[in-house]
């Protein structure tokens, strides 16, 4: 079994199209009039070196080279209909081959972490199918509603709260 590890993305990456198309392809469909060269300009600009905003990527090194498992991000904005709701854990991603292993939980602690070192005191989050993993972790649901013909539930967690100790799934 390889060994996963967690990185700040930053523009350069030689990961930032990778991650660019497999969150485009999982997400896409809720913003058809955003092609994947805007997707990956838009995370390109995500990037930021501390704080709001922040991209992560985990990685997994083998025999192919190191290879992208999954992302979470920190972001200002991640729900237009919610514009006043700031910042967003956003785009969390495990690819499915190695989901079950604990990356999910690392990369949403590593935001945590992240906000709670440039003085964030809430966060927020929308997900359609996700609500008992962060509920898990410490979100609470803040309510259900429509968005792009999705019914998503926003979540929230108060960033002073202890984080979830993701070494313990490592």
């Amino acid at each position: 079994m390889s060994e996963w590890t967690l990185s700040r993305l930053t523009p350069d990456s030689s990961h930032l199209e990778t991650l660019a198309g497999l969150t485009h392809a999982e997400w896409g469909y809720l913003y058809p009039e955003e092609s994947l060269t805007q997707w990956t300009d838009h995370m390109r600009a995500s990037c930021g070196s501390g704080g709001v905003p922040s991209v992560f990527v985990a990685t997994v090194r083998d025999a192919g080279g190191e290879r992208v498992v999954g992302t979470a991000s920190l972001l200002s904005a991640d729900l237009p209909t919610r514009p006043a709701l700031s910042p967003w854990l956003a785009s969390v991603l495990v690819l499915p081959g190695w989901r079950g292993r604990g990356i999910a939980s690392a990369l949403i602690d590593r935001v945590h972490r992240e906000a709670e070192a440039h003085a964030v005191t809430r966060c927020y989050l929308y997900t359609p199918d996700q609500q008992a993993l962060y509920a898990r972790l410490g979100w609470r649901s803040q309510e259900t509603l429509t968005y792009r013909n999705a019914v998503v539930t926003v979540m929230t967690r108060d960033m002073s709260a202890p984080g979830f100790d993701a070494t313990t799934l490592i």
